[in-house]
């Protein structure tokens, strides 16, 4: 008699996905295991070329795709607000993109095949909510990202609320990216008991305003949360990001499965 447990027993098919998080100076991307928000083998990385022009980096980004000789759908980040599939800002990349049909631009260069685009910040919010810092987390869950300034995303019950850019929101005299992102604290040389004053002002304001249940801390500074998170004195916990460099990659796998479009 032949034994049929092994074979008997239903497998669900693992659901892949594939992110590109396009940055100021890298390009990179790769597939994503959806069921558990990993990578699936190696990120690939190229340069971000310069000037960063829309057909540059669209090419950059097919040259990722075809790396992995992915042929379905495509998640892709960008570092400015992109609406109604139209790029309306652009930080750390050129000038040229704003008011780039971002569709049309990478429809082109990826064979017309099933794309989303939208904001990187929002990308790494959406990934850390479902898989990183914020899964379980019921409620308003804010993402923010400590660099050159201050990135945003706010996730509501799982759900995005697209295109916050809460580093430009006035706190006090100055944006909040002007007192608070981890540049300032390097140009000024502040101790972290200095930051934290400042960064702790601004958490309060976004408190004041949105009463989430979690913040998470993003960017490179995260990486030594544990040196400055303990000394923040606003109410609501912050806990540093989980996914860091792949966060972005996964959010926009996670995009394009959903069919979300900026």
């Amino acid at each position: 008699m032949t034994d049929k447990s092994a074979t008997d027993t239903p497998t669900t098919p693992t659901q892949l996905g594939f992110g590109v998080d396009v940055g100021g100076s890298g390009i990179k991307g790769g597939i994503v295991d959806l069921d558990t928000g990993e990578l699936v083998g190696e990120r690939f990385k190229v340069l971000t070329p310069q000037p960063a022009t829309p057909d540059a980096v669209a090419r950059g980004v097919a040259e990722v795709v075809a790396h992995f000789d992915w042929a379905g759908p495509v998640g892709i980040t960008l570092p400015g607000v992109v609406t109604e599939g139209v790029m309306r800002t652009a930080a750390n990349i050129d000038k040229a993109w704003i008011g780039t049909d971002v569709y049309e631009l990478f429809g082109k260069q990826l064979d017309n095949r099933a794309v989303s685009v939208l904001n990187d910040a929002d990308a790494a919010g959406m990934a850390e909510d479902r898989y990183g810092a914020g899964k379980g987390v019921d409620g308003v869950v804010m993402l923010l990202t400590f660099g050159t300034g201050i990135g945003s995303a706010i996730m509501i019950n799982g759900n995005l609320v697209p295109n916050t850019e809460l580093g430009h929101l006035q706190v006090g005299k100055k944006e909040a990216e002007h007192q608070a992102s981890s540049r300032v604290r390097d140009e000024k040389g502040w101790s972290y008991e200095k930051w934290t004053e400042k960064v702790s002002e601004v958490l309060k304001t976004y408190e004041a305003l949105f009463w989430p249940k979690l913040f998470i801390a993003g960017g490179g500074i995260s990486r030594k949360s544990d040196k400055w998170i303990p000394l923040l004195t606003n109410a609501t916990p912050v806990v540093p990001a989980a996914l860091l460099n792949t966060a972005g990659i996964v959010g926009a796998a996670m995009a394009v499965s959903q069919g979300l479009k900026t």
